[in-house]
C-alpha cells in the first residue's frame, strides 16, 4: 500500500542493494568480430528505494565573527585557508575610539574616588561635631548621604572603566574554534558596525550534507537511521554516520531539513558548499535493471544489443528510468519497457 502511494513521486531514485552486481550473472556469446563478447542477463529483483533530497556540504561547526563595537578594520592576519588556533587573533578594529574610553574610564575612577574621599572625610568631621552638639543632627544627614553618593559614583565608575576595558578587548577578533578561515568579508580600510560580518571560519574535520525533504515524503522517512550521500562532484557516496531529520517544518517551502553526518576521514575536494544528494530510504519495489555499460545512446535514441540463440546480436529499443550506482561504484539503469527477464543483453557494446 505504500509502495502505490508513493509511486508518483517523480524525483525518488531506486538504490540497488549491494548483492545485486552478484545476481546479474554474465554470460558470453560470439561477436560479429569472431571474439567473445559478455553477456548479462536481465533480471526483475525487489530493490530498496530511495529519495534523492538535493543537499550542501556544511561544516558541522562554523562561524561567522562579527564586530562588537564601532571601527575600521586595521589588520588581517589570516586569510581563506589558513588554518588557526582557538583563541588567535585573527583581525583588529581601529581602537582609537576604545583607547580613549579606556582613558576617560581610569579619569572617571580617579575623580570619584577623590570625591569619595572629600565626602567620608566631611562625614567624619561631621559627625564628630554632632556628638559634641556644636551643629544639628540635618547636617550629619546631609553628609551620610553625600557619602553614600560618593561611594556610589565610585561603583559606576570601576564598571564604566570595566566595560570600556571590554570593548578595547573587542577590538581583537579571535578564533573560537580550532579550524580553518572559510574567507575574509570585509577590506582593511572598511567601517564595520556591531554586527557586521569580518571573517568566517569552519572545522573541516566534521562535515555533513544538508537538505530538504517534502512534507509528503515524511511518512515514510518517520524513523530514518541510515542514508547514503552521494556526492556528484567526486563520483563518490559515502554511509552517513548519523542521519537527523528535524521535527518542524518550514512553512515558507513546505519542507523539513534532512542533516547527514560525513565520516570524519578527510577527503580531497570535499568542503563546504559543495553540492551534494542525501539518499534517504521509503521503501522497497520490484525494478528491472541492466548495467549502464550495456546501452547504446544516440541523441535521443536509447537502445541494447540482445543475445540471440543464433545469429548476430539484434539491436532494440528501450525506455530506461533514472540511472543508479552502488556504493562500490557500479552503474546500473532501470529498463521500463523493452526487455523481458531471462534476456542476455552484450556489456559495453562498443567494444572492438
Amino acid at each position: 500500500m505504500r509502495n502505490k502511494q508513493l509511486a508518483p513521486i517523480r524525483r525518488r531514485v531506486p538504490a540497488l542493494m549491494f548483492a545485486i552486481a552478484a545476481a546479474l550473472s554474465p554470460a558470453w556469446v560470439s561477436a560479429d568480430n569472431g571474439r567473445a563478447a559478455q553477456t548479462v542477463r536481465v533480471e526483475t529483483r525487489e530493490l530498496e528505494e530511495v529519495y534523492a533530497a538535493d543537499a550542501i556540504v556544511e561544516s558541522v561547526q562554523q562561524a561567522t565573527l562579527a564586530a562588537q563595537i564601532n571601527g575600521s578594520v586595521t589588520a588581517y592576519y589570516v586569510d581563506a585557508g589558513d588554518r588557526v588556533k582557538k583563541g588567535q587573533v585573527l583581525a583588529r578594529l581601529d581602537t582609537r575610539n576604545s583607547d580613549a574610553q579606556v582613558a576617560a574610564g581610569r579619569a572617571g575612577i580617579a575623580q570619584a574616588e577623590a570625591a569619595l574621599s572629600a565626602a567620608k572625610s566631611n562625614y567624619e568631621r561631621t559627625k564628630s561635631l554632632v556628638n559634641q552638639k556644636f551643629i544639628s543632627q540635618a547636617a550629619l544627614d546631609k553628609a551620610e548621604s553625600e557619602y553614600k553618593v560618593a561611594v556610589a559614583t565610585v561603583e559606576t565608575a570601576r564598571a564604566g572603566s570595566v566595560q570600556a576595558n571590554t570593548a578595547r578587548d573587542f577590538a581583537e577578533i579571535r578564533a573560537p574554534f580550532d579550524g580553518v578561515v572559510t574567507r575574509r568579508l570585509m577590506e582593511i580600510g572598511e567601517f564595520a558596525n556591531p554586527g557586521r560580518a569580518v571573517i568566517a571560519v569552519h572545522d573541516p574535520a566534521a562535515l555533513r550534507a544538508v537538505g530538504s525533504l517534502p512534507q509528503f515524503v515524511l511518512p515514510a522517512t518517520e524513523k530514518v537511521d541510515r542514508a547514503t550521500i552521494d556526492i556528484p562532484s567526486l563520483g563518490r557516496t559515502f554511509t552517513a554516520t548519523r542521519v537527523t531529520v528535524l521535527p518542524s517544518a518550514d512553512p515558507r517551502l513546505l519542507s523539513t531539513q534532512v542533516r547527514a553526518d560525513l565520516p570524519n576521514s578527510p577527503v580531497a575536494g570535499l568542503a563546504p558548499g559543495v553540492a551534494a544528494k542525501v539518499l534517504i530510504p521509503i521503501g522497497k519495489a520490484s525494478k528491472r535493471v541492466i548495467p549502464e555499460a550495456a546501452l547504446l545512446r544516440r541523441g535521443e535514441l536509447v537502445a541494447v544489443n540482445v543475445a540471440t540463440p543464433q545469429g548476430p546480436p539484434q539491436l532494440r529499443q528501450v525506455r530506461v528510468g533514472p540511472s543508479l550506482r552502488t556504493a562500490d561504484g557500479q552503474k546500473f539503469v532501470e529498463i521500463l519497457a523493452g526487455l523481458a527477464d531471462g534476456e542476455q543483453v552484450l556489456l559495453n557494446p562498443l567494444a572492438k
